[in-house]
């Protein structure tokens, strides 16, 4: 994520757009509200630091 912030609405808007899909404005605020989340936990997740010496999984086993 860059440090400038995201028009969440108008990315909602988009998205529904690329994907077809009619976003109901009734529903549009609880979708810029979890898009606001998934921003959030996103940016946590960004912020970790890893070593350079850690190598991806080939295979994931939970």
């Amino acid at each position: 994520m860059s440090d400038s912030p995201i028009a969440l609405d108008s990315l909602a808007d988009l998205m529904a757009q690329l994907i077809g899909l009619t976003l109901d404005p009734e529903h549009r605020p609880g979708v810029i509200a979890n898009m606001e989340r998934n921003a959030a936990i996103a940016q946590r997740v960004m912020e970790f630091e890893l070593s350079d010496e850690i190598e991806a999984a080939p295979v994931f086993q939970p």
